[in-house]
């Protein structure tokens, strides 16, 4: 830009810079928390150095001190004070990421040196109990000590379940010796990142072990933790006791206390098909309940300063404990949170703003665990929050009945249309899928689940003190069935459940500008507005049509992980054609790695053939030996893929093909590949195994 145009756009910019900074200055906690979350975002990725990022803090702080007493100056320069916030705020955002990352710390397990080579000993501390898999037992551990050396850190247990006769308790103190693995990379297109999702719990590596290779130590740590889990594990141990039926424990555990370790996975996917798998998750619902119970409980208390005071008290270690025993999960902080902030303001006399306690309680919770923003749960938490406080009076306008039974019922249907709206995007994107009968679930479901945790609430109580009677218990026993049923009965209704949907981040962003544009034009349709919903459209087409214009023109040759079979894929555009043996081939789109790749791609199957010894890609000549071991002989082949383990004389066979690279999948013996890998370091020619890289694409 010339200087002239410069000093034209000067007072232009100025001008939208003061006008901007005043209206942020209205309303400086939203402006000042999305910076500070922009920050935390920043750092994520880029990853700075902590030195850089806290001298950084220093200079930032320094200089927001000197700007305001230059401010109390000179009034009419407040614009660079509130600027001034802003890189502050951005620079605190860094520096709370950068604190709360643990593998920081010089003492982390991670700065040892082949900490993942060559096995150890570990000295760990028992923290919660995991989700089982079908093969393990697990368990989220802290490190103290590695060999002889202090350690700190958190990872993954893992142990055998053939081995294991009996749990382990929350506190123990175990010692391993086994090796540490590394959070893998997605070893298949559009997979489940899981290594991603434990970094962001700062978790950094996993140990596997037989029962036989623990020592238990006498030690018990007891802290908030182990007293959690004993709470618990009364609580379980004396309803099991009174003869409440596993099934049903299990969903009043993940109903009341969050615990959905032990719930079988058909259950659950039967509440993410009826659109009721929030009520699993100890959410606002849930902690308003607990506010109300307990403020009913306290009614006799009168209201002087004292009695006010001692509510208060309660109330808020009432709150804080049940978020403790249902293991603060980032939904359940964040609830525990809001509510602290409604009864302060209802102890302080004061009308609570929404919005306010929504943007402190942000900031407070990202403060202590910035790695809440990135938990999926968390943000839906938020976002059917906010959406239910902004959207819910629009759609409550729209009908006003007068029948008190016709109300309750539009109450509850606009509240469940609002937390859908404002979650859909993003629903989308994460889980692919939407669940078409959430109105009649919530309509039926919600009125039951006050009822259940009302009753829940009382038998959790006094099952912890053995003291539950057994109509009580039964009562909530039939009612939770009841539920489960009626969730199952519209759950099986497929039709009306939206599955696959291929959704990308673009179309999200995309998605909730024309959502956001849309309300705020129907809660003041000016023409400004509606330019900004017409932009809006066109922006989601232009995303779509970019997609189909990119998707459309890409060919892709894939051969994927897949454990005891091959799969390997062809993509021209959007039609891909699918090659297996005969086993994967009459499974087709069911098969999970498959179909995952299907809907990232935007494709369709246009084909699924049998694996052939040779293939033709973009002038490439592959060829394809099974177990077989039969190929064409002299055949010349630019990629050579090893398949179902075939014998071999793997030297023999570049002599006479002269292959440019080698694949392995994971279908061969592990054995065979590590023989496979020496011959081809000896002949400089690039080895692939898919066990260890993943999956291997030619485009």
């Amino acid at each position: 830009m010339k200087t002239g145009s410069f000093i034209i756009l000067t007072p232009l910019v100025c001008k939208f810079l003061y006008f901007s900074t005043m209206k942020v200055l209205q309303f400086p906690l939203a402006r000042v928390t999305l910076v500070f979350i922009v920050g935390i975002v920043f750092t994520y990725y880029t990853q700075p150095s902590p030195i850089l990022v806290f001298s950084s803090l220093c200079i930032a702080a320094l200089f927001s001190a000197v700007v305001y007493f230059w401010c109390t100056q000179k009034p009419h320069h407040n614009l660079y004070f509130g600027l001034t916030i802003f890189v502050l705020a951005f620079v605190v955002g860094m520096s709370t990421q950068t604190i709360h990352t643990d593998s920081y710390q010089k003492n982390h397990f991670t700065q040892l040196p082949n900490i993942f080579e060559q096995p150890h000993t570990f000295t760990i501390v028992l923290k919660e109990k995991l989700k089982s898999t079908a093969n393990n037992q697990r368990y989220l551990a802290l490190v103290n000590q590695i060999d002889t050396t202090k350690c700190s850190g958190k990872i993954v247990l893992n142990i055998n379940k053939d081995s294991l006769h009996h749990s382990f308790i929350i506190g123990n103190h175990l010692q391993i010796e086994g090796s540490l693995y590394p959070n893998m990379a997605p070893k298949n297109p559009f997979q489940f990142d899981y290594g991603t999702y434990l970094k962001n719990k700062q978790i950094y590596g996993q140990l596997y072990a037989d029962a036989t290779q623990i020592k238990v130590s006498f030690r018990i740590e007891k802290d908030i933790w182990f007293y959690a889990a004993q709470i618990r594990n009364s609580i379980i141990d004396n309803l099991k006791q009174d003869g409440f039926h596993t099934t049903e424990l299990n969903v009043a555990l993940a109903l009341l206390l969050g615990q959905q370790q032990d719930i079988d996975p058909d259950i659950i996917q039967d509440y993410q098909y009826a659109g009721a798998v929030h009520i699993l998750s100890v959410s606002g619902l849930h902690i308003g309940f607990i506010l109300l119970f307990v403020t009913f409980i306290l009614k006799p208390i009168p209201n002087n300063k004292k009695g006010s005071l001692l509510k208060l008290i309660v109330i808020l270690c009432s709150l804080w404990l049940f978020g403790i025993v249902a293991g603060l999960a980032p939904s359940v902080v964040r609830s525990v949170t809001m509510f602290s902030f409604v009864a302060i303001g209802q102890h302080l006399r004061r009308s609570v703003n929404m919005y306010h306690t929504l943007l402190v309680s942000i900031l407070l919770i990202l403060l202590i665990q910035p790695a809440f923003l990135f938990d999926v749960g968390f943000q839906l938490s938020y976002l059917a929050l906010f959406f239910i406080l902004w959207l819910h009076p629009l759609l409550s306008r729209l009908w006003e009945p007068k029948n008190k039974i016709s109300k309750y019922s539009w109450e509850i249907l606009s509240v469940s249309f609002a937390a859908q709206i404002g979650t859909l995007p993003l629903n989308l994107y994460y889980f692919h899928q939407f669940p078409g009968l959430f109105f009649i679930t919530n309509l039926v479901i919600i009125p039951l689940t006050g009822f259940i945790m009302g009753l829940g609430v009382v038998v959790m109580v006094l099952a912890f003190f053995d003291l539950c009677p057994y109509f009580l218990s039964k009562t909530l026993e039939w009612s939770l069935f009841l539920v489960d049923k009626i969730i199952h009965t519209i759950a099986s209704f497929e039709q009306f459940i939206f599955k696959d949907i291929s959704f990308t981040m673009v179309f999200m962003l995309s998605f909730y500008s024309v959502i956001i544009a849309v309300i705020l034009w129907f809660k003041k349709p000016l023409p400004q507005r509606l330019i900004a919903v017409l932009l809006s459209v066109i922006g989601l087409q232009i995303a779509l049509l970019c997609n189909k214009w990119s998707t459309g023109h890409q060919q892709e040759w894939i051969v994927f992980h897949s454990k005891k079979s091959t799969l390997i894929t062809e993509r021209n555009g959007k039609a891909v054609t699918f090659y297996a043996n005969d086993s994967l081939l009459k499974i087709g789109t069911k098969n999970y790695t498959l179909n995952n790749y299907l809907m990232g791609n935007f494709s369709h199957l246009a084909a699924a053939k049998k694996i052939k010894n040779t293939a033709f890609f973009k002038g490439y000549t592959i060829l394809i030996l099974d177990s077989t071991g039969i190929y064409p002989k002299q055949q010349q082949a630019d990629i050579l893929v090893l398949t179902q383990s075939p014998k071999v004389n793997l030297e023999r066979l570049i002599q006479s093909s002269h292959p440019k690279t080698i694949i392995a999948d994971a279908s061969n013996f592990k054995y065979l590949q590590k023989m496979w890998s020496t011959t081809c370091v000896k002949t400089k020619i690039p080895f692939h195994s898919t066990s260890e890289k993943g999956y291997y694409v030619l485009n």
